[in-house]
């Protein structure tokens, strides 16, 4: 289904997220984000044509440095011009994130963090994607003149580039690309999920969730109770008389509130263990 292609799609309800009352950041943000021209990109109609996408994502390919593909039985390219023009995108400043100047990079890590530490961060594979993320964060906090048409368009040639792992993403985008094409015929058209837009009521979702995630301690899981387990005493080797009885200590250990999916065992109950007698 084409909807696997919107795992990581997102757009902006900006007259809602500006009306964000009792957070001034989240609201500079989504303002500074806005200045760098992204907001024709980021504000799409809210439909999704899923038929003609999953053509779309079948189709693509990387020819000459433009994605031609077959929608309705007719093939289509999209140039970068054209979809600069679609989304009225910046065309001047850095082509590569990696060209942000070090000394905005060193200055962000200290704005960033919450701690007095600078933000950490790896160049290594592992952490490209981070590492992108951060560079871009910077690019917009410092007002850095990106080419986000160029930056843009090229993530839209990794999704059509069939030697390479696909990205997923641009949903709203490419449905907005073909709907502006008079050679592609369209069919019905559904609204995109409500979730995948950022709006002041999922801005709020979010932070209300994180504060819970925060108040539940140090904890890995949420559900953690202490419970007494008997734990014999080691005693000396010699002859106990009748009355003797083995001595027992009771010691607290956290343990998880979650079943046995198997046995159906409660380990937050605790068991009585009997004391030996001899």
């Amino acid at each position: 289904m084409a909807s696997v292609f919107i795992t990581n799609a997102l757009k902006v309800n900006y007259e809602s997220v500006l009306g964000i009352s009792d957070n001034d950041g989240m609201v500079n943000m989504f303002k500074a984000l806005e200045s760098t021209g992204l907001r024709g990109f980021l504000v799409c109609p809210s439909v999704l044509y899923e038929q003609e996408l999953e053509q779309f994502i079948d189709t693509a390919i990387v020819q000459d440095g433009d994605i031609t593909y077959a929608v309705s039985g007719k093939y289509v390219a999209i140039y970068e011009s054209r979809f600069a023009g679609v989304f009225n995108l910046p065309t001047d400043g850095l082509t590569d994130l990696s060209e942000v100047p070090n000394h905005l990079v060193s200055q962000a890590r200290t704005v960033f963090s919450k701690s007095e530490k600078p933000v950490p961060y790896s160049s290594g594979s592992f952490d490209a994607v981070t590492h992108e993320r951060f560079l871009m964060m910077t690019a917009i906090h410092f007002g850095v003149k990106i080419n986000w048409s160029k930056i843009r368009f090229e993530v839209l040639k990794k999704m059509a580039d069939r030697t390479i792992k696909r990205a997923k993403g641009f949903a709203a985008q490419i449905c907005v690309l073909l709907k502006g094409d008079p050679a592609v015929t369209l069919g019905e058209a559904k609204t995109f999920p409500p979730l995948k837009i950022l709006s002041e009521k999922t801005v709020n979702t979010y932070f209300a969730k994180n504060k819970t995630i925060d108040g539940c301690g140090e904890s890995d899981e949420p559900n953690v109770e202490k419970v007494a387990i008997v734990k014999r005493k080691s005693v000396t080797k010699k002859k106990s008389t009748p009355t003797d009885e083995e001595p027992v200590e009771v010691v607290e250990k956290a343990v998880s509130m979650k079943q046995s999916a198997s046995t159906g065992d409660d380990p937050a109950v605790t068991k009585k263990k009997r004391t030996t007698k001899f």
